[in-house]
């Protein structure tokens, strides 16, 4: 009965020195404080189904978004189809004459022609969407620029609240455009350069419009209403909100949120 008795006082011992070390770690754990936050960087890819040089750009572009593997960096996808491929044998469904005119604008900056893919980050660096050291290299290097404060949250039902300020100084006029991006997108190509692939896409552009511009203390602020496809699952959709300069298309402040969250908490 005394060794039945002495067992039982050691293995109470040891279960309770056991629970207090797992508070203890858990408690830990909690006053943690959390890292910094990630900085959001835009990555532009001009794309087309109907080029059979574009899936090793999406599939590098969709990578880094899975992945998110640029220290300190949220890479945000914008998948922009164009639509002069589309004439040649396959009409890319996500396809868009606005996309085609964005990158034309882009290509009187940078001095360069139009061409698929073409990766452009942050508004700053141009350059073939397929080629993933550049890409991680120009990632890395937007981060690190000043950049404003944007805020999105849920406004009232079906609407989306955004807030800008503290515009980097020297920031030249500017305007706000939101975009609506949805992950998870596939085709069977039936015809053209990739008949027959199943192509996986990076975050498409379902929706891109512009808002208006900061006021002159550079501050802009909008309840804007959402007007989602019903074709489009929200569990994937995403809006993000651009701060872009509107002579240089420098992008000069970012925000993002997604609506599936967003939307059920009204």
């Amino acid at each position: 009965m005394k060794i039945i008795l002495l067992l039982s006082t050691v293995v109470s011992s040891v279960a309770a020195a056991a629970l207090l070390t797992s508070s203890g770690s858990a408690n830990q754990v909690a006053k943690t404080p959390p890292g910094p936050a990630r900085v959001p960087v835009v990555v532009e890819l001009f794309t087309s189904e109907g080029c059979s040089s574009c899936p090793a750009a999406d599939a590098a572009l969709r990578e880094l978004e899975m992945a998110q593997s640029v220290p300190g960096v949220e890479v945000i996808a914008l998948g922009e189809h164009v639509d002069y491929w589309n004439r040649l044998g396959w009409k890319d469904p996500f396809s868009s004459a606005q996309f085609t005119e964005r990158q034309r604008t882009y290509a009187a900056g940078f001095g360069t022609g139009s061409y698929t893919p073409q990766a452009v980050v942050n508004g700053r660096y141009e350059f073939v969407g397929s080629q993933r050291g550049k890409l991680t290299e120009a990632i890395a290097r937007a981060a690190q620029a000043p950049r404003a404060t944007v805020q999105l949250s849920r406004a009232i039902t079906g609407k989306l609240a955004i807030k800008v300020d503290a515009l980097p100084a020297g920031t030249a006029p500017t305007e706000v455009l939101l975009a609506l991006t949805e992950t998870s997108l596939s085709t069977q190509v039936g015809r053209g350069e990739n008949s027959g692939r199943l192509l996986r896409h990076a975050a498409v552009v379902r929706e891109l419009r512009p808002l208006g511009s900061p006021a002159a203390d550079g501050t802009f602020a909008a309840s804007v209403p959402l007007q989602l496809n019903p074709v489009w699952k929200t569990a994937n959709l995403r809006a993000v909100v651009l701060v872009q300069e509107k002579a240089s298309r420098r992008i000069v402040g970012v925000g993002v949120l997604g609506l599936n969250s967003a939307l059920s908490e009204q």
